[in-house]
């Protein structure tokens, strides 16, 4: 797939030589951290050594007094409180977070994940009816809710009083709800709006430890839970959010929950875990359950209390996520010849597919597996309960949640963000969805949102690249979405010392004015014979062609020697 380079913008010399100055760093480094926000001294000590101290009160929050008071009214009263939350890792992390901190000094407390399959996303009727019939006079929702207003109206009928903590966009009626805590509300002034739905659940137990006077060092232990749900959720790494996740890595790195040690160990993970690792070997492991058999079992895991019990449940949850990646390359596999016999002759701007034996626990995954070949939004429906049920994923920059808005004419429900949601919808409205849905799609996009774009820090000269600067990029860190892992771009360059590995990726060293790399470059999948039988990349490195690329540093580890490479993400020829 072709990329777009965008270089983000030049800052003006003078804030350049500024901050270069006043932090002692070289002009572009100073370029790189103006351009995510850091513009001064005071800044740039926030953003190289965060602070806990610097987390925003949480009764800045809107309701944040009415939910306190009710759960300590519910502890007075010895009632049963039952902590509900969605099937994803972000629901499952919250509900964990908030069933441990309330069990480690109240009793009658229990925990309600939602079948997928039989009650769908959100607060489920079932969900509610059990909560009256089993006792429950308090239910706090987590990570759902903020659009389930007839579930919260049925329950207050049952006797039962919500409180939801959300993250998602309200629409233009809140549940009547004891308490709604959502940054998203309109008429709430809490100073950062990006939480996960479990970083608002920590919110919540941060502002009752506060009305408890409690030590606030005794919720940090819940920190590895909230970063792998900001990680597993793709909120922004900014603000509070990235405090968050700093302290949160630090507490996976060394004193981990059982849990999620267990978790470490059947991933294989043998150095410090990064958000990375999270995303792509944590996250779906503790996904796999809700995906293909029920998420109750994700939670027990993150609560358990000894890692002989935790690697247990660990090999469980595994093993459906190795059944779950079975299910994923056969779907995907449909998806693409599907969308091959589509793309016969029409130029399409957005991809609805419809199977109605599709499993529903998958097609986020087949989603984004479709926008990785085709990049262009992509909405993935299979049917369940007799209604057509999908996943929605995004291409950069264009906002798939008002696209679908647009057509809820024609849905059931829906709910998300900018770059991913969910939809319901009558079988019979597919075709008439599938239509509008690429009409309103070609009215909103533009050519740049049809091809990925790699966004570019700044351009670097190989005699710049040393582990004075390595050592400074490693500090701005946790990288994510508005922060993400810095990426140069090395021009007019010729490779030396082409070697093709495993028949599939890519290694050379670069010269520059006469100046040979010390760092490797390494390309992966960039010489991979099945996409490319006559090597025609490397044919071309090795003619001596000139070239510009986009690369990441990184430093390697090799019999406990370290040095610095360069991770090839995509090469332009002259």
């Amino acid at each position: 797939m072709e990329y777009v380079w965008k270089q983000k913008p030049k800052i003006a010399q003078a804030a350049i030589d500024k901050l270069s100055k006043d932090i002692n760093v070289n002009a572009t480094l100073a370029n790189m951290l103006i351009n995510r926000g850091v513009e001064n001294f005071d800044q740039a000590k926030d953003y190289f050594r965060p602070s806990l101290n610097l987390l925003h009160d949480p009764f800045l929050m809107k309701d944040m007094e009415e939910a306190v008071r009710r759960i300590e009214k519910a502890v007075k009263n010895e009632e049963h409180i039952l902590v509900y939350g969605d099937y994803d890792v972000d629901g499952t992390t919250a509900v964990a977070l908030m069933y441990e901190f309330l069990k480690g000094f109240y009793p009658h407390v229990d925990f309600y994940i939602p079948d997928r399959y039989k009650e769908g996303y959100g607060i489920s009727e079932r969900g509610v009816r059990h909560a009256a019939e089993s006792g429950f006079s308090l239910v706090i929702a987590l990570d759902c809710g903020i659009k389930s207003m007839d579930k919260v109206e049925l329950a207050s009928a049952l006797g039962v009083d919500f409180i939801i903590c959300d993250h998602h966009t309200p629409g233009d009626e809140l549940p009547k709800a004891v308490a709604v805590l959502d940054p998203k509300r309109l008429d709430c002034n809490y100073p950062y709006k990006e939480l996960s739905g479990c970083g608002v659940g920590f919110k919540l137990i941060q502002a009752y430890a506060k009305s408890q006077q409690l030590e606030e060092s005794s919720l940090y232990s819940y920190l590895d839970l909230v970063v792998v749900s900001i990680a597993a959720d793709i909120v922004p790494i900014t603000g509070e959010n990235r405090i968050l996740a700093y302290f949160g890595l630090d507490r996976i790195n060394n004193t981990p929950r059982p849990g999620l040690k267990a978790l470490m160990l059947l991933s294989k993970i043998e150095k410090d875990i990064q958000i990375s690792e999270i995303v792509f070997k944590i996250g779906p492991r503790i996904n796999a359950s809700g995906r293909l058999e029920h998420a109750k079992a994700s939670v027990e895991l993150l609560i358990a209390p000894n890692l002989d019990e935790a690697i247990e449940r660990a090999k469980l949850v595994d093993e459906v996520n190795a059944t779950r990646r079975n299910f994923d390359e056969h779907i995907t596999k449909e998806a693409f010849e599907m969308l091959a016999l589509q793309e016969e002759g029409v130029q399409l701007n957005a991809t609805v597919l419809f199977k109605e034996d599709w499993h529903k626990g998958v097609i986020g995954i087949v989603a984004s597996r479709c926008i990785e070949k085709y990049y262009r939004p992509t909405i993935i429906l299979t049917e369940s309960n007799n209604k057509a049920t999908g996943s929605a994923r995004s291409v950069v920059d264009f906002d798939i949640y008002e696209a679908i808005a647009e057509c809820a004419d024609l849905l059931d429900q829906f709910g998300g963000h900018k770059y991913a949601a969910g939809l319901t919808l009558d079988v019979k409205n597919v075709p008439a969805f599938q239509k509008k849905f690429e009409e309103v799609v070609k009215s909103r996009i533009q050519a740049i949102h049809l091809r990925p774009v790699i966004e570019i820090d700044d351009v670097l000269l190989l005699d710049q690249i040393n582990y004075k600067f390595y050592n400074i990029l490693k500090q701005m860190a946790p990288f994510g979405p508005g922060n993400s892992e810095p990426i140069f771009r090395i021009q007019n360059v010729y490779a030396e010392d082409v070697t093709v590995l495993k028949d599939k990726h890519l290694r050379i060293k670069i010269m520059q004015d006469g100046q040979l790399t010390t760092p490797v470059c390494l390309g992966f999948g960039m010489a991979d014979r099945t996409k490319d039988p006559d090597l025609t990349t490397v044919n071309m490195l090795r003619g001596k062609m000139r070239f510009d690329l986009v690369v990441e540093m990184r430093e390697n580890f090799y019999r406990d020697k370290s040095s610095l490479q360069l991770y090839v993400k995509d090469i332009k020829f002259d």
